[in-house]
């Protein structure tokens, strides 16, 4: 189920959801986590179909190597996997960023005024660290302005099968303020986390006020979105976090 955001051009973004793709079995069917067991052939004709969206090669996304950090880096030709790091910025015509998640937030945002794009993966250490703040500083040093920038958050988690214990919580309260509301109790010692709000607060926090959010909690929609949380819950594949399969989110000048 692909998800568009308001404040984006149509043409410009999608935030793919788990369909389309040719993957099959406990990686159906749009799959692009080239970790994972899947079958190399499957994975690259995922990403031939999230690029032929912008009727562009596979070899025109930049796939960045992820982990939990808050490093952004600028890039001026798309790569695969080369760059280490969980953000990216550009402000050349044919790159296409791509955010790769399974539960995370993918963050979207673009200044088209100004001709600079970038790109998040937001999971909670990456936002706690400050990965988008990271990313909007860095647009606004390639020439982007704040107050132009829309941004975007995409299909996540959502708070009620977000479930955290209370080490988890008192970390947030160690250094943001009004942290609590993020939280909704559960069970002793237990909180419901709202990684899609937090997102939205660090991005109008950063200046940016032309946000959405899509409302789509990706551990609930099972068929349409992969859920890293989903699938460790109900032991559906082995192997590790690396094993598992992860969506695909774009966005181009």
């Amino acid at each position: 189920m692909s998800y568009f955001a308001a404040n984006l051009p149509r043409q410009k973004h999608c935030f793919f959801g788990a369909e389309g793709g040719v993957s099959e079995g406990i990686y159906s069917s749009l799959n692009v986590n080239f970790s994972s067991d899947d079958k190399l052939e499957n994975l690259q004709r995922n990403l031939d179909i999230a690029a032929g969206y912008y009727g562009l090669p596979r070899e025109r996304l930049h796939i960045i190597n992820q982990d939990v950090s808050n490093v952004v880096k600028y890039v001026s030709e798309p790569s695969f996997k080369q760059i280490e790091c969980d953000g990216a910025v550009t402000d050349r015509p044919g790159v296409v960023l791509c955010i790769r998640t399974a539960d995370c937030a993918p963050v979207l945002l673009a200044d088209y005024e100004h001709g600079i794009i970038g790109a998040a993966h937001a999971g909670w250490r990456g936002a706690y660290k400050g990965v988008i703040e990271n990313c909007v500083e860095l647009m606004e040093q390639k020439g982007a302005v704040r107050e132009k920038i829309a941004a975007a958050v995409g299909p996540c988690i959502g708070q009620p099968s977000y479930e955290v214990d209370k080490g988890f919580y008192q970390k947030f309260g160690e250094k943001y303020r009004n942290f609590e509301v993020y939280f909704k109790p559960g069970k002793p010692g237990h909180y419901y986390f709202d990684l899609e709000g937090f997102c939205r607060s660090r991005l109008e926090a950063a200046g940016v006020r032309n946000v959405t959010v899509s409302g789509l909690d990706t551990c609930a929609l099972e068929g349409k979105y992969f859920s890293f949380r989903r699938n460790t819950l109900r032991g559906l594949i082995k192997g590790g976090p690396k094993n598992f399969p992860t969506e695909i989110s774009t966005i181009i000048l």
